[in-house]
């Protein structure tokens, strides 16, 4: 495909930038990860709704872009070698924009980065997820506690090692990086939006509570919770 129109997707959400990165999301923890890093990085986008609610994740057009039928998904229409780029996982997403721009993925740290990245995407996004489903929505309803149980005790193992590591540190790969914008979301909507913080025992963490406030006090990161518009 070698421009947007070529992309099924463009015919149910036009590009209102055609230079611009299209961003086909929703303001999740997982779907700020990258409008953030948009706004941090000052790369022009379009944010697309994909309003689960209607289901528009399991849409034609949306699979053609994303067959795992999750969001976010982009598309840069100058990709490398200037030919359009086509890509979904959030964490790849980070990646590549961290790449393509030079920024929030410093050499040095590379590899630092990279696995606080990747224990964010196999455990703090996955637990806190099956924790909130238990706790907040319908598996509440299930009487037997034990896959409750299994999930609030591995998020606060992993709050607990996040604060161990944040020892000494603002964030949890030296620099502000794209670790901290998979990882932060996530803190928030454990005790925001699920309301499991005192489950987790967030009043004892020493270094987490302060690292999410200092994430949440960066104008880029405001800009991006609310990326796309609800409507």
């Amino acid at each position: 495909m070698t421009t947007l129109a070529d992309f099924p997707i463009t015919r149910r959400w036009a590009p209102r930038n055609p230079q611009a990165i299209q961003l086909y999301s929703l303001p999740t923890p997982n779907g700020v990860k990258v409008s953030i890093m948009l706004e941090e990085c000052g790369l022009p986008y379009d944010a697309h709704l994909v309003d689960f609610a209607t289901n528009d994740q399991l849409s034609p057009e949306f699979l053609s872009l994303n067959p795992n039928n999750k969001i976010p998904a982009i598309i840069d229409p100058a990709g490398p070698g200037g030919a359009p780029l086509a890509l979904f996982e959030s964490g790849a997403i980070l990646i590549y924009l961290a790449e393509k721009t030079g920024q929030f993925l410093p050499a040095a740290q590379r590899y630092e980065v990279l696995q606080w990245l990747m224990f964010q995407m196999g455990g703090v996004g996955p637990m806190f997820g099956q924790l909130g489903y238990f706790h907040s929505f319908a598996g509440k309803e299930i009487e037997d506690p034990r896959p409750k149980e299994r999930y609030r005790a591995e998020a606060a193992r992993l709050l607990r090692v996040l604060d161990g590591r944040l020892e000494g540190r603002d964030w949890a790969a030296g620099d502000y990086s794209i670790a901290d914008m998979a990882i932060a979301p996530w803190l928030r909507t454990l005790r925001d939006f699920y309301k499991a913080g005192d489950l987790t025992g967030w009043a004892e963490l020493r270094h987490v509570p302060g690292y999410l406030e200092r994430f949440l006090e960066r104008p880029a990161v405001q800009r991006g919770l609310v990326q796309p518009p609800r409507g």
